[in-house]
């Protein structure tokens, strides 16, 4: 008698995988190594040409996870862009997401058909697969490196919102090697793309922000959940009418972002756990699709795009879309440079494979080819880089306490109080109402604006407070009795946030 279910070996060796991805991207970090390169490595390593201990060739499966990592990447960085850094590299890091693609794709493949006399079919095919820069190896690299804030803000629009024409340019490629297709045809899929992943992502993004203000959950831990299913909806509202739902989810991630205040903190460590483990599950994915066996036989073309690519086709989109942003020499080089390749090239790679272009397995391999030495060269050599030229920023020597140190390691306890109407508190100044020894009211959330108090500060009906309280077992009894001042409740519509996201009982 066996009690043993399909699905229980996968699970084993999924789990695993991660265990040994989670612990190799432990050890880049204290390396310097790009984490990118090491799960791409590892995959290698693991897969059926080195030690065969995982066999894995289906590229639609791998398209189909590469698409879902990236939704959940994409919202991330949507939501952990700051609204400053939107303001200060908005407009360049849209003219570089969107024309910078085109002069990339456009001076890659013209360089590819005179160097390796290949068809303007396959050299623009080319060009456009490696033309974007990568969300989850950039966001990568700004959380390592102290880029200069003005280029770091560009680098996150840009690699952010490029998908859609990457995305545009692939497919009208692919789709004029089966049919001839009229200059108009590109046309209306670019503006379907970005127009319409825009306005869905603006759309989504205003009416998820709604929903996550206004909606009363029974848990704090369901509003990460709910945030994530609006991304969803962003991402495959988008795709269903053809528009990108690449950047409908970062939109999305945008509004999200910028107008939760109250659940902010519990969503972004939620989503971000999931995009570092997405991160990781993609590159050693795409680490396991390839056959290293094969790179070999394409080194000689794949560094001929490689050299092509960094060293004139992103620079020369680099001068062409800042230029006139008034971004000097030093900040166009390191935004050059910065601008790694990573998943997406490889997904995109992905189709022409399933597509059936002839030479689809040979883009394959040499855009694998070019992504590796992209992540292996250009993200280590970043900070060296960023140092010499003299750009190199101190990080802030302080940080978000409530983000950066576990709540349950401190002795005090962070209570959220709303201020009902019915409460006496409600409506009279701070400093009418003495606080306790221990307690310390540090931030009040009124509509969109998170304020610090002062003693005038007046409290209104749906003020948000939350009070720094003495760590004891009797924390929240202790607010509810200041809230209660003068009163008659028994009860009061506030919550202990222990680190855990659960309500008081």
């Amino acid at each position: 008698m066996s009690l043993a279910l399909p699905v229980d070996l996968p699970v084993l060796v999924v789990g695993a995988l991660l265990v040994a991805a989670v612990l190799v991207a432990g050890l880049s970090d204290r390396l310097r190594m790009p984490g990118a390169l090491v799960s791409l490595g590892l995959g290698m390593f693991l897969g059926s040409d080195v030690l065969g201990l995982v066999a894995f060739d289906d590229a639609d499966l791998a398209r189909n996870l590469g698409v879902i990592a990236l939704v959940v990447i994409l919202f991330e960085g949507g939501l952990t862009t700051k609204p400053e850094d939107l303001r200060r590299g908005g407009l360049p890091g849209f003219v570089l997401s969107n024309l910078g693609v085109l002069v990339t794709a456009s001076v890659t493949a013209v360089a590819l058909v005179l160097l390796l006399d290949v068809g303007w079919r396959t050299g623009f095919l080319l060009g456009a697969i490696v033309g974007s820069t990568d969300a989850a190896a950039v966001f990568d690299l700004l959380r390592r490196t102290p880029l200069p804030r003005r280029i770091a803000s560009v680098l996150e629009v840009e690699s952010g919102a490029n998908d859609p024409f990457a995305v545009v340019l692939t497919i009208g490629i692919l789709a004029t090697a089966e049919t001839a297709g009229h200059w108009r045809d590109w046309v209306v899929l670019g503006a379907t793309q970005l127009v319409g992943g825009i306005l869905f992502g603006v759309v989504v993004g205003l009416f998820g922000t709604l929903l996550l203000r206004r909606w009363r959950l029974r848990s704090q831990a369901l509003f990460p959940l709910l945030a994530l299913a609006i991304a969803a909806v962003a991402y495959g509202s988008a795709a269903v009418i053809g528009a990108s739902g690449f950047l409908a989810v970062y939109i999305a991630g945008l509004a999200i972002g910028a107008g939760v205040p109250r659940q902010r903190r519990i969503i972004r460590n939620f989503v971000t756990t999931l995009a570092n483990s997405a991160d990781l599950g993609l590159f050693l994915l795409l680490g396991l699709l390839v056959n290293p066996s094969r790179l070999g036989a394409v080194a000689v073309p794949a560094l001929a795009v490689t050299a092509v690519l960094l060293f004139v086709a992103r620079p020369i989109a680099t001068v062409v879309c800042l230029t006139p942003f008034r971004f000097g020499w030093r900040d166009q080089v390191v935004a050059s440079w910065a601008g790694l390749r990573g998943a997406v090239p490889i997904v995109l790679a992905t189709f022409p494979l399933t597509a059936g272009y002839p030479r689809g397995a040979t883009i394959f391999d040499v855009v694998f080819f070019v992504v590796l030495i992209s992540v292996a060269v250009q993200g280590a050599t970043v900070g060296p880089l960023v140092r010499r030229l003299g750009l190199e920023t101190d990080r802030p020597a302080w940080e978000n306490l409530a983000e950066a140190l576990p709540v349950e390691s401190l002795d005090v306890h962070l209570v959220e109080l709303t201020v009902a109407e019915e409460l006496p508190i409600c409506g009279r100044a701070l400093r009418d109402i003495p606080l306790p020894p221990g307690m310390l009211v540090t931030t009040l959330v009124r509509g969109h604006q998170s304020l610090v108090p002062t003693g005038t500060t007046r409290l209104q009906p749906d003020d948000l407070l939350v009070i720094t309280v003495a760590a004891s077992d009797d924390a929240a009894a202790l607010v509810s009795r200041w809230a209660r001042r003068r009163g008659h409740r028994e009860e009061v519509p506030g919550r202990v946030d222990d680190g855990d996201g659960r309500d008081p009982e």
